[in-house]
């Protein structure tokens, strides 16, 4: 029997019951259990974990992005699969189930792979400056035949402050067509919506209950859809949400120490990575803190131990990693932020820019509230790109406190773990999962 993986990301058992029916009664038909998240509990650590069956300290992804070494730079939400060391689970079925075929659908690190059938979202980068939205398919040619038929990805309702359904029922869409056209082994299908409301909003917020009606009726209507072709579903999620009030500024208080090396650039602060003699690559609730000069690290190291919000400290995992490891209490999240005056921020800032900025930042997520017509800067800006006038669309705030979730931490309560439903293999951890998806196929 063919298997469809849906990778429901946030869910946790706490959200389960009356807001989800369709989920609720799936769990209570094929069994749910709950397991420990992957550390860190971060999107691409954990797919990473599910889909090699090993740990970071393996397959080498140990956060969303890290301090490249030997570039001195820092890389966040590249998107290869070169990157993901160790074999993957559909080269592993390739060997020994005949006629296997997958399909990639939204999982990242998803370029370049050796899935058979590919989609993930890879805006066009003209030499003027630009940026058009779009997809990456492989093969290449499905591309434009998803588009046409399914219509453009609504690539703001993906990341952003208008994140929302669109986007995770315009993959569920594009996993039907996969499956109309390819008939895959294996689909493998990731469904972000809640991710986007449970950060912006924290999980106990009053719109909670509405959005997770709204994945729930993409869900259910996925496993119908998978069920009546006799193909068994699989829910997994990689982390669940926590509530958090409490954003932890290391990089500022490294800057107070004299360890950041900042360049002025047409008046904006940026961060000379290589000339800092110690900083943080900030990743939801944890943060790699990479020190260039080890004649401080002891100094480092107090500063962290002595730093409110500040739960434990670990050390470097894998080469990527930062030298120390913090992890931040249940209630606290890492920014970051660097620079000490707003005005001085870099371009960057208040935009929605994922790969310049030093760590990820879900203030991307909010249109800045002190924006008196937000709508009219937006459709003023889209103007000026309409008629070739490159700009910066400046309407993300630089106020942290805004975020009401996180999540990174592996050590959380049994109601916000991760949840694997419809699986009768006894898991433990994210590489379990692996083992039960090859359990799936006989292979264990």
């Amino acid at each position: 029997m063919r298997l469809a993986v849906l990778n429901i990301v946030g869910l946790s058992k706490s959200l389960l019951g009356e807001n989800a029916p369709g989920i609720t009664a799936f769990a209570e038909k094929h069994g749910l259990q709950t397991y420990a998240p992957a550390f860190p509990a971060l999107t691409t650590t954990a797919q990473s974990s599910i889909l090699t069956g090993t740990p970071p300290e393996k397959h080498g992804i140990v956060a969303n992005g890290w301090y490249d070494r030997e570039s001195a730079e820092v890389r966040f939400w590249k998107q290869s699969n070169h990157i993901v060391h160790g074999d993957k689970i559909w080269d592993a079925l390739r060997k020994t189930v005949p006629g296997f075929t997958c399909a990639k659908l939204f999982w990242w690190y998803n370029m370049h792979s050796t899935a058979d059938f590919t989609i993930t979202p890879r805006p066009l980068y003209p030499a003027d400056g630009s940026k058009h939205f779009d997809i990456h398919t492989q093969p290449m040619a499905m591309r434009d035949e998803l588009k046409a038929d399914l219509g453009p990805f609504p690539f703001p309702a993906f990341w952003g402050p208008a994140a929302g359904i669109a986007s995770s029922e315009w993959i569920a869409a594009s996993a039907k067509w996969v499956e109309q056209k390819h008939s895959p082994t294996l689909s493998l299908v990731y469904l972000p919506h809640l991710d986007y409301c449970l950060q912006k909003d924290g999980p106990t917020a009053p719109n909670i209950p509405a959005e997770v009606r709204a994945i729930d009726r993409v869900v259910t209507d996925l496993i119908s859809y998978y069920e009546s072709r006799s193909i068994r579903v699989m829910l997994l999620s990689e982390y669940g949400i926590s509530p958090v009030d409490q954003p932890i500024h290391l990089n500022r208080l490294f800057r107070e120490k004299g360890w950041l090396s900042i360049k002025d650039e047409l008046g904006r602060e940026t961060l000379d990575y290589g000339g800092c003699k110690a900083f943080a690559v900030a990743d939801h609730q944890i943060a790699h803190v990479y020190v260039n000069d080890p004649a401080i690290f002891p100094e480092v190291r107090a500063l962290l131990e002595s730093t409110g919000g500040i739960d434990e400290i670990r050390p470097q995992n894998h080469p990527r990693a930062g030298d120390l490891i913090a992890i931040a209490k249940p209630n606290a999240w890492f920014t970051y932020y660097y620079w000490t005056d707003d005005a001085k921020a870099p371009d960057f800032a208040r935009t929605i820019d994922i790969h310049r900025k030093p760590g990820y930042d879900p203030c991307e997520l909010f249109i800045d509230p002190a924006i008196a017509f937000p709508k009219a800067k937006i459709a003023k800006f889209l103007l000026k790109k309409k008629l070739g006038i490159r700009g910066l669309l400046e309407v993300i705030p630089l106020d942290p406190s805004l975020v009401k979730g996180s999540h990174g931490r592996d050590q959380v309560p049994d109601s916000e773990k991760p949840v694997l439903i419809g699986s009768s293999e006894k898991i433990e951890n994210a590489q379990d999962i692996h083992t039960a998806i090859l359990s799936h196929f006989g292979q264990i």
